[in-house]
């Protein structure tokens, strides 16, 4: 049997591609492995960014595969490490990810989506919450999608399931950037090849930061910072990339990042 995932490794990136014919949907199998990939990935100290994407240029991923739910798949099952799609559980992830949305996103595709901290799409792409319609919640999308895009526009594809457009996902700050369907995966490498040439110090700082901030004030967060309490933050701090980075500014140079 052919595996549900491809993966592709550049240098110091990786590419995980969804490959479930015909939706690229992902069944209990498929979540456990996308979670052994991104933890092996997370653990890896040779790569510094991964990029996320579907096979094919019709389907990024509808999500829960509900043909595995109808043979037996319990909803409710062991999705593995990092949970469905192995990505928005995932503890302790401290480098980027780039999510290339190829085609249809929608239901627990839309939250894998969301769990990238950079996302594109192709033109043709479109996203929704449809699970209202088969009365199901979609529960990471319903935690998730507020805090991203205006309130009101999060309740509504929540509460009706209506599909947008890239334009409009565009407009409410739910992608980042929108390409041609041809110029997709170029425009993913070449944001993934600028990023691993980036200091991965800073961008597990900036990481750890965010992802821990999001359920504090301001303020306790900076006490926080300056109490020495985000370990990343204070691995930074001691380290050959942060001397590397005021030497190179000084030598007017490219600095080297070597990640320790």
């Amino acid at each position: 049997m052919d595996s549900p995932l491809k993966t592709r490794k550049e240098g110091q990136i990786l590419e995980v591609i969804l490959d479930r014919p015909k939706a690229n949907a992902i069944d209990l199998e498929t979540s456990r492995l996308m979670g052994e990939i991104f933890t092996d990935f997370r653990d890896d100290p040779d790569l510094r960014v991964a990029i996320v994407t579907g096979s094919g240029e019709k389907f990024f991923c509808p999500g829960w595969d509900l043909k595995a739910a109808a043979d037996g798949d319990a909803v409710d099952g062991d999705y593995g490490k990092g949970g469905f799609g192995g990505l928005q559980e995932l503890r302790g992830l401290n480098k980027p990810v780039i999510a290339a949305v190829n085609g249809i996103c929608c239901g627990g595709g839309l939250e894998l989506a969301l769990s990238a901290d950079i996302i594109l799409a192709a033109e043709h792409a479109e996203f929704a919450l449809p699970e209202i319609r088969s009365g199901t919640v979609a529960d990471a999308a319903s935690i998730k999608l507020p805090k991203r895009i205006p309130y009101h526009i999060a309740m509504e594809m929540l509460l009706t399931g209506r599909w947008i457009d890239t334009q409009e996902a565009a407009r409410w700050g739910l992608i980042n950037h929108v390409y041609p369907a041809d110029q997709l995966m170029r425009e993913a490498w070449t944001l993934a090849r600028l990023l691993a040439s980036g200091p991965p110090l800073v961008y597990a700082a900036i990481k750890e930061v965010v992802r821990e901030a999001e359920a504090m004030t301001f303020q306790d967060a900076m006490n926080r910072i300056t109490k020495s309490q985000f370990e990343t933050v204070e691995t930074l701090y001691r380290s050959e990339d942060q001397l590397e980075g005021a030497k190179a500014f000084a030598e007017k140079r490219d600095p080297v990042w070597k990640g320790r």
